[in-house]
């Protein structure tokens, strides 16, 4: 195991709204509040959910139809080609209480609203970089 230490930096606390596409989102609200490492939490709502599962180098899509109740959302934000990357998992539960997980891909639109809290790693800005042999863009913790 590697790893690296760093301070709370800024807490940002915002809202999505109704269609906004929710890693778009918190990629957007990274951005405009220069957080290049961070993570955060979500919860809210979706009109409708696609979640990845990995097998043999890539995600195979899960298609949910809404409505459906973010039970959790949670991931990190850090820098993939130069750019801030947002990775989340999320849990996502029906109206008869069915919860369905995975990782988070893009196309998860917000119905009501969505409430986000993101925290900065302070003094931290992690770099992912295509690993070979697993197909996935992972931390680089050796910069």
């Amino acid at each position: 195991m590697k790893s690296v230490e760093s301070k709370h930096g800024k807490v940002v606390l915002a809202r999505l709204y109704e269609d906004e596409d929710l890693l778009e989102s918190i990629t957007q609200q990274a951005k405009r509040s220069r957080i290049k490492t961070g993570y955060f939490i979500l919860i809210g709502t979706l009109k409708r959910a696609r979640l990845g599962f990995y097998r043999e180098g890539k995600y195979e899509p899960i298609d949910l139809a809404g409505p459906l109740e973010i039970a959790s959302c949670v991931g990190n934000v850090s820098i993939r080609d130069g750019k801030p990357f947002t990775h989340a998992h999320i849990s996502v539960s029906n109206d008869k209480g069915e919860v369905f997980g995975g990782h988070t891909l893009p196309s998860c639109i917000i119905a009501a609203t969505g409430e986000l809290v993101l925290i900065e790693a302070e003094g931290v800005s992690l770099q992912r970089r295509l690993d070979k042999e697993t197909k996935l863009y992972l931390w680089d913790l050796d910069k």
